[in-house]
């Protein structure tokens, strides 16, 4: 597990924030945002499409299993089982190169849209909090993502929104992200299909939580899960037993999942643990500026 950048104790599971990145060494310079904006409640990082292309030719195969070996956060905890399920195409993993010029990754989920091109993660898989200028390049979104393989292929983000609260506070660690439909390919839901949403929902409800976590044996290669009730937490946050670790951050808490179909409805995101391997996990809320963020990424 990895400190976040402020707030205490507060800890993110993602593999990015400090700690962890501190394992995987640079490999290059990360790629510039096209343009960023604040606007109301959300602040927008767009990449253009010289640097979409950039980002596709960047995470081959090769260095998504280099960054998957650079990190190993020690035994997979008891509560995160792997899932040996029907394939959920529509969770993968989200590569990207953060503000020092490390590669890692989060994980991430498709989800209905008006423009079935968005994917739900975590605020600090995008930026930093409490930064506004330490925003994220070379991002790519890989559906279904197993030991190495793309079977749905990559999709290279073209906007990232998350809140100005995050941004500017780091409060609301939820993000949206729209991807670039591949040349001759799908849209993204149109492809790998899409778990839906839902904003406004109280704690109290089974969950299912989905990550990529840089423990050991998996190093990030598999998909691993936890279950539970969630319950309410300070700071307008969830919480439900379950220990994934860094790589898992992002990753969707799924309320009424069904194992035979491999959906559910996105209730909160994986976000930071009480400590290093420790549970509980902690999600944001999905209120009104869960939702304002979404409906920017749905217009992208």
């Amino acid at each position: 597990m990895s400190p976040s950048p402020s707030r205490g104790t507060r800890r993110t599971v993602s593999g990015l924030a400090t700690a962890l990145l501190a394992l995987a060494a640079p490999l290059a310079a990360p790629a510039l945002p096209a343009a960023a904006a604040a606007t109301g409640q959300v602040s927008t990082v767009t990449y253009t499409a010289a640097e979409r292309a950039a980002a596709l030719s960047y995470w081959t195969p090769a260095r998504m299993k280099q960054v998957s070996r650079a990190v190993d956060l020690g035994p997979t905890g008891p509560l995160s089982k792997p899932w040996t399920g029907k394939g959920i195409p529509s969770i993968g993993r989200l590569f990207f190169v953060d503000s020092r010029g490390q590669d890692t990754w989060c994980t991430a989920s498709a989800v209905t849209s008006g423009n079935r091109s968005v994917i739900m993660t975590a605020a600090h898989c995008a930026r930093l909090g409490s930064s506004p200028v330490n925003t994220y390049g070379d991002i790519v979104f890989v559906p279904g993502y197993a030991k190495g393989k793309a079977p749905y292929g990559r999709y290279a983000v073209k906007a990232t929104v998350t809140p100005r609260s995050w941004a500017e506070d780091t409060v609301n660690d939820i993000a949206a992200m729209a991807v670039a439909t591949p040349a001759n390919g799908k849209r993204l839901t149109d492809a790998v299909g899409a778990q839906n949403i839902a904003f406004g929902r109280p704690a109290g409800e089974r969950v299912t939580a989905f990550g990529y976590p840089a423990t050991t044996p998996q190093r990030g290669e598999e998909l691993l899960y936890c279950a539970g009730t969630s319950r309410l937490a300070p700071e307008g946050e969830q919480r439900v037993a379950c220990d994934l670790g860094g790589g898992a951050s992002g990753g969707p808490w799924l309320a009424g999942f069904n194992s035979a179909t491999g959906k559910g409805t996105v209730v909160s995101v994986n976000s930071h643990g009480a400590g290093d391997g420790g549970t509980p996990m902690y999600g944001p809320t999905l209120g009104k500026t869960a939702r304002a963020v979404y409906d920017a990424a749905q217009r992208g």
